[in-house]
């Protein structure tokens, strides 16, 4: 039959990072559906993905599945229509214009107070913890609060700008304990009512504004996990916009996500599915972007930082499910499920990285050793 000859190829493909179709360890795929195969041929990633959604098949160990998955760049053997018109479109247009801003708050950020706070620590942070001398999330959160706060050298009474302030659990942070006036910024409406509210009666204030719409002058500014909704068609005038919102003396801090190769487009299920419209940035096209506007003062990597994070994400969110039974479609609940261990995955294999980097006006002059202790 067709499927035979589909299913053997797939297997050639597995093979190289060790993984066995109906095989007996816990990264093996299970097969529940043979028109799996012919799916994941003709459409890459997508098709794998939606699959699991339909629960054509299974894995114990979904993260393993593709750390050696990518580890072994098995998946280089398949290029879909669907990664190609991706890239295409990429090219071609910019999708993260301003007229496009709010699509990721309405489509992922707006989708459930509830399902965060499951989800995520008790203040909300939806970004990479530091697990520095910890294995607890609340912890490792506040960890990288002090990691980013310290090597800005936050000092009181200073005006800060958060970038993609999230649920604002950040800017309270940095209001409450460093004694800054903070200006947090997102996307996402929903999370605007939680961050005015956690952040009420502190100096800050909490804006539903692009930030291509920002204006005034800041002593210090970070952005913790917004870049990768920014594009690279975009990534020049992002700086060029920190420039100009940056005292001449001021420090900005970025924390991102990144790739090791540059591209022009996101993973099509992910795309789909979880973040329209992102875009993961590369090294150079950052370094590029703000080449002769500002200067790098560190690049900070702690890459499985992510993997740690993602899996007590997920450990969560599946006790946050079985608490809620019924509340979640199955599909959703596998779609989850899918996006965070794959992403595990993925850090693991270090085919994405967690960076910061450290920036400031114009070089910061005499002795100075960037902080990165906590």
């Amino acid at each position: 039959m067709l499927h035979t000859y589909f299913q053997k190829q797939i297997e050639k493909i597995l093979a190289q990072g060790g993984i066995h179709v109906n095989g007996s360890d816990p990264w093996d795929m299970q097969v529940h559906d043979n028109r799996l195969f012919q799916r994941i041929l003709t459409q890459g990633n997508l098709g794998l993905g939606e699959a699991y959604m339909d629960g054509w098949w299974e894995c114990q160990a979904l993260d393993q599945f593709f750390f050696r998955v990518l580890r072994s760049k098995a998946q280089d053997n398949i290029v879909s229509p669907s990664i190609i018109f991706s890239a295409l479109i990429g090219r071609l247009f910019n999708l993260q214009a301003r007229s496009r801003a709010f699509t990721v708050g309405e489509q992922h950020y707006n989708i459930g107070n509830e399902l965060f706070q499951g989800m995520l620590d008790s203040n909300m942070h939806y970004s990479c913890a530091y697990w520095k001398n910890t294995d607890k999330l609340s912890i490792a959160q506040e960890n990288k609060l002090r990691l980013v706060f310290n090597k800005l050298m936050l000092q009181p009474g200073q005006r800060v700008l958060d970038i993609g302030c999230g649920w604002g659990g950040a800017a309270k942070f940095a209001a409450e304990h460093y004694g800054v006036e903070v200006t947090g910024i997102t996307v996402s409406s929903e999370q605007v009512k939680v961050a005015q509210e956690r952040c009420k009666g502190l100096p800050v204030k909490i804006k539903l504004i692009d930030y291509r719409a920002l204006d005034g002058v800041f002593d210090r500014i970070y952005s913790i996990g917004m870049f990768e909704h920014v594009g690279h068609k975009n990534y020049r005038n992002y700086f060029d916009i920190i420039k100009n919102l940056l005292a001449t003396d001021g420090l900005f801090l970025l924390q991102t996500i990144g790739g090791n190769e540059s591209v022009s487009s996101t993973d099509p299920w992910i795309g789909k599915y979880i973040f329209p419209n992102s875009m993961l940035p590369s090294a150079s096209q950052i370094t590029n972007a703000f080449e002769g506007l500002l200067v790098l003062e560190d690049w900070h990597v702690f890459s499985h930082d992510y993997y740690l994070t993602l899996k007590t994400w997920n450990d969560n969110f599946q006790q946050h499910c079985s608490r809620f039974n019924g509340h979640y479609a199955a599909r959703f609940c596998r779609m989850w499920r899918y996006y965070l261990l794959s992403c595990a995955g993925a850090f693991l294999a270090r085919t994405l990285q967690l960076w910061q980097l450290l920036l400031s006006h114009q070089g910061i002059v005499g002795p100075f050793r960037v902080e990165r202790e906590i």
